[in-house]
């Protein structure tokens, strides 16, 4: 996993982003479109400016935005994940490169993890949780999606237990840009 401090200006528009996002998605769970695609554009030509002194982050951003949106297609098509929330990771692949996005990726999985747990602790869940994975796990190994045969394993559906994402994926970038910052001392 990398840990490198992206340059200050990167670091004020991804934080700006995710900020924005946390906010739109706790609120209404919904990432609007005008923020993701904004976020896109903005890391790809911040990029490609910044690749004059420091050669492949133009690079890098695509590929962070390529390999964040494939990542989070895969689980938009499972029904683990909405769309705003591919667009939301997209953009930040697109502003601080893949490299840091794996990074952002891995701490973001990990607290979402946590967070889910103390949610679900929290709504005395944890035996239908318990079940829900297990059916989704025996699902997935003969081929099918969990949501096709169980409606509460999409999460577009109202009985489905969920966290908005948009302000799990805020945590998890700023988690990695204090590790960041206390490594690259």
């Amino acid at each position: 996993m990398t840990f490198s401090l992206p340059p200050p200006g990167v670091i004020a528009v991804l934080l700006a982003l995710v900020l924005a996002a946390a906010v739109y998605d706790v609120l209404s769970r919904r990432i609007p479109n005008w923020l993701t695609v904004a976020g896109v554009l903005i890391g790809v030509a911040l990029n490609g400016f910044l690749d004059q002194g420091r050669p492949g982050l133009f690079v890098s951003s695509l590929l962070g935005l390529a390999i964040a949106f494939g990542v989070y297609f895969v689980l938009y098509a499972l029904r683990a994940m909405g769309a705003g929330d591919v667009k939301l990771m997209a953009a930040v692949g697109a502003i601080v490169g893949w490299p840091n996005w794996f990074g952002i990726f891995i701490i973001t999985a990990i607290l979402g993890g946590i967070m889910a747990l103390v949610l679900v602790v929290a709504r005395g869940r944890v035996k239908k949780t318990f079940w829900n994975v297990a059916f989704i796990l025996s699902e997935l190994k003969g081929g099918r999606p969990a949501y096709m045969r169980k409606e509460e394993m999409d999460v577009k559906n109202p009985k489905a237990l969920g966290l908005p994402h948009g302000a799990v994926i805020a945590v998890g970038t700023v988690f990695f840009l204090a590790f960041s910052a206390h490594f690259t001392r």
